[in-house]
């Protein structure tokens, strides 16, 4: 039997052609995949806020060398064990001016909430190396824990000396060769000057006018003059100096802050309530863990901070189920509370101190304020 038939001629099927749309669909696809391919290697203008570190005030932090140490310790003053935790919260930066993210890293970090894509300029603002904003950033930390001591030990009855010092002259700007770095500012047209609050609005009462300032420097007192211009900050006219100050304070005792590689001003409310829990007995927060963040000065107001999405997520990682939140970044958190957080709301140090008290007593955590949509 035969399988083939000689006589039989097969014709192959006519090859299927492809639509002028389908080979349109094709081209278009093969162009975008090397649009694509080509912005991986394209700068960008943004960069990326993530959750950071997260360090427990009553707890240990580890020193440059290596070593652990308590994050808050006292010489000079009784102090107390404590339990639970009062953290504090960082962010961190993806990128700068000098590494951008991918487009890549950014879709990704788009559709992650506790990410979040910023135009490079609000972080780094344009004409400042990055070597100059964490210098920047070092001198905040310091400043914020000399204003967080001046908080926890006022609220604690003791008295403090407040002194105002240069940090650093602006080159080109009105105090540039008049003031010094480390001059201490005494008096500004005859009244005291005892934070940058008072001094800014010293100068802006004078109308442009020059201001004369008593200064220390080098043991000596030195009268100056200085004539503030005009300048622009936040979209509001307003007249400087073209200094950046440090707040200065002799305490009754040493506190000391150990917090390796960790800038800005945001963890003066925790250091301050860290640094009461150390010099009170029991537990300030009931042995819970409790995060939190917002600047401070000396007189316990709380100021506002920045990523403040992107440390509540940070907060829940470490375990905590209570974050103390300023009250001024309220329009942030709303609708934005990660599962099994609660946050209060507090513009003093008082009222961080209300929440850690309502906690540790079980009190009526229902009565305290809390960020709710205006």
């Amino acid at each position: 039997m035969a399988l083939f038939d000689e006589n039989v001629e097969v014709t192959p099927s006519p090859r299927r052609t492809l639509s002028r749309g389908t080979i349109a669909g094709m081209w278009s696809l093969s162009v975008a995949l090397i649009l694509l391919l080509v912005m991986t290697f394209l700068p960008t203008a943004y960069v990326i806020q993530q959750p950071g570190p997260v360090y427990n005030t009553l707890g240990e932090a580890t020193t440059s060398d290596g070593e652990q140490v308590p994050l808050i310790s006292i010489d000079g003053a009784t102090t107390y064990p404590t339990e639970g935790s009062l953290d504090l919260l960082t962010v961190q930066v993806v990128g700068n001016r000098e590494r951008t993210p991918s487009w890549f890293e950014l879709a990704a970090a788009w559709f992650q909430p506790s990410r979040a894509v910023l135009p490079i300029d609000a972080v780094f603002p344009v004409g400042q190396t990055t070597e100059e904003r964490n210098e920047q950033s070092a001198a905040d930390m310091v400043d914020s824990q000399k204003e967080a001591t001046a908080a926890a030990l006022t609220e604690l009855g003791y008295d403090i000396d407040a002194r105002v010092t240069v940090y650093s002259v602006l080159d080109d700007s009105a105090a540039d060769g008049i003031l010094e770095k480390d001059d201490v500012i005494l008096s500004a047209d005859g009244r005291p000057v005892t934070d940058a609050s008072s001094l800014r609005e010293i100068v802006n009462e004078g109308g442009g006018d020059p201001v004369e300032l008593v200064v220390e420097r080098d043991g000596d007192e030195l009268t100056l003059s200085v004539t503030p211009r005009e300048s622009e900050v936040e979209g509001e006219s307003t007249l400087l100096l073209g200094i950046t100050l440090l707040h200065d304070y002799e305490f009754p005792f040493q506190v000391t802050i150990q917090l390796n590689n960790v800038g800005g001003p945001s963890a003066g409310m925790m250091f301050a309530l860290g640094i009461i829990d150390t010099l009170t007995p029991g537990e300030l927060n009931g042995g819970a863990n409790v995060a939190g963040t917002g600047t401070i000065s000396a007189d316990g107001t709380v100021g506002p901070i920045g990523g403040i999405r992107q440390k509540m997520w940070g907060a829940v990682d470490a375990g905590a189920t209570y974050f103390l939140a300023p009250e001024t970044n309220c329009a942030e958190v709303v609708g934005h509370v990660p599962t099994g957080l609660r946050v209060f709301s507090v513009s003093e140090l008082d009222d961080a101190l209300d929440v850690l008290e309502a906690i540790r007593d079980d009190g009526d955590l229902d009565a305290l304020p809390t960020c709710t949509a205006g």
